[in-house]
Order: structure tokens, then C-alpha cells, then sequence
């Protein structure tokens, strides 16, 4: 009773008050924020699991990051921070540049305005060891053609599907209808691995969330990796809130709070 805890939770989360399970829940480190507490576990989780559970990552690699101003796309980012010499190519809007080189991107390539695989060769001609792929659809193709030999793809979502404020079925069609497949002799002809993630199906795997947890707050402890926060919302903003990420605005983590601090507690704490 009274301990802070992070709550690992697949739904039910954008409510004043919520129950679940102990296993479900992490003791926040000292100096920690709700706010950063609440960015922390999904997106860290899943960046930690891909780069380095599937990816291998070591030094000296490269990584190519997609949606890489986005909540697991900041969090891969201070991973591969991590490890020495880790080229990093990083897809978003031009506006996001500077605060991705800034992050440690080596190479942001405007997905807007650019062939991301062409400006990957011109760099690396050769491709990348790790592709991070959140897209789905054609995207994870290009991704699996642009890995070295004992190159690794890492698909672990869609988000080609969502195609705006309302659904464009034929958009969805085309991406189900690209969405990449390859057999087990392919693989073996091309020496690359490609894997796929869900967190939300570990629901039963406590000791292997619960030691990458271990080592994430061990990272944030040391100061090598921090959750950005774009933005936080009051719950009567969620729409806003939203609409923020919905429009790619955002850098970063968008956090909804009960909700907006009160003027004479941002005063206590300035």
C-alpha cells in the first residue's frame, strides 16, 4: 500500500481508477515521474525485446528505425544509444529532424519526400543489419531488401492500415493484399531472419517482461535512457490528444492524466 507503481495493462487504462493484477505492476525507480512512469513500460519494452531479444544488436550495426519520432521509435533510438558505433537511419517528417539528430540519429530520411530504401543504399550500399517495421504491408518487403546478409526484420505492427480520420477500405485491401510473405526456403537462400512481435500476447510471461523491466529501470537508474514526452492531456482533451498523434505532430510520447494540473501546484513545484 502506498508503493508507485507502472501498470502494464493491454486496455482499460484511460480511467481515474483501474484494478489488475500484482504481476501486472513495476515499483517506479526514485526520481521517476508519473508522467515518464506511464511512457516508460510498452514502448521501452518492446524497443528493449526487438533490438536486442530478436535484433543481436552489437556495435558497429546498423539500424534502420521507422516512425523513429513516435513512442518506441525515441525509445529505440536511446537504446541503440547504448551500444558503440550504431549507425542509425531514422524515417519522419522533415519538421522532426533536428530533435531526431539531436536524439542520436545518425541519417533521418524524409519518408514524405524520399525513397527511404534509395536513400539507405546511397549511404550503405549494402543495406542495414536491423530493420525495425511498424508499417506492414509493402513496407515490410522493402524492409526484408534492405538487410545484409545475417540481417534481421522485425515487424511488430500495421499502421499502414490506418489511413486517415476515416477508413479507406480499398487502402486497407491494398495493404493486406501487399503485406509481405516469404517460405522457409527463401529464407534459407537469402541468410536473413525475420521475426514478429506483439507485447500484447506475453500476457503470461511474467519473469521475461519482469527482467527486461529490471534492466530498463537499471538503464533509467543510470541515466542512459529517459521516456520523451511530447505532450500530456487531461482526459476531457482525449480527442485533441488524439488528433495530435493521429496528424504526426508529435515527438515523443502522448500522455493522458485524470486531469490538468492545477496552476498553484505547477507553482509548488516551480
Amino acid at each position: 500500500v502506498g508503493d508507485k507503481v507502472m501498470v502494464l495493462a493491454g486496455s482499460g487504462l484511460w480511467q481515474e481508477v483501474v484494478n489488475v493484477s500484482a504481476s501486472q505492476t513495476f515499483l517506479m525507480p526514485e526520481g521517476m515521474s508519473f508522467e515518464e512512469a506511464a511512457a516508460l513500460l510498452v514502448n521501452y519494452i518492446t524497443a528493449y525485446m526487438i533490438l536486442f531479444d530478436f535484433g543481436n544488436l552489437r556495435p558497429n550495426q546498423s539500424v534502420l528505425i521507422h516512425m523513429a519520432a513516435g513512442g518506441v521509435g525515441t525509445a529505440a533510438i536511446q537504446l541503440c544509444k547504448t551500444v558503440e558505433n550504431v549507425t542509425i537511419f531514422g524515417t519522419a517528417s522533415a519538421s522532426k529532424h533536428d530533435s531526431l539528430k539531436e536524439g542520436g540519429v545518425t541519417h533521418p530520411i524524409d519518408y514524405r519526400t524520399m525513397d527511404y530504401a534509395e536513400e539507405v543504399r546511397k549511404i550503405s550500399p549494402k543495406g542495414v543489419d536491423i530493420v525495425l517495421d511498424p508499417l506492414g504491408g509493402s513496407d515490410t518487403s522493402k524492409a526484408f531488401n534492405l538487410l545484409k546478409p545475417m540481417g534481421k526484420l522485425i515487424t511488430y505492427g500495421v499502421a499502414n492500415l490506418l489511413t486517415g480520420q476515416k477508413k479507406n477500405l480499398m487502402a486497407m485491401a491494398k495493404t493486406w493484399w501487399n503485406q509481405f510473405s516469404i517460405n522457409a526456403l527463401q529464407l534459407l537462400h537469402q541468410n536473413k531472419a525475420v521475426c514478429g512481435y506483439h507485447l500484447g500476447y506475453m500476457n503470461e510471461e511474467f519473469e521475461l517482461v519482469g527482467g527486461v523491466v529490471a534492466k530498463l529501470i537499471n538503464l533509467y537508474s543510470q541515466g542512459k535512457i529517459k521516456p520523451k514526452i511530447d505532450s500530456v492531456w487531461p482526459f476531457d482533451q482525449v480527442a485533441d490528444a488524439m488528433r495530435q498523434m493521429q496528424e504526426k505532430k508529435n515527438v515523443g510520447k502522448v500522455i493522458l492524466v485524470p486531469e490538468a494540473p492545477k496552476e498553484e501546484s505547477k507553482k509548488e513545484q516551480n
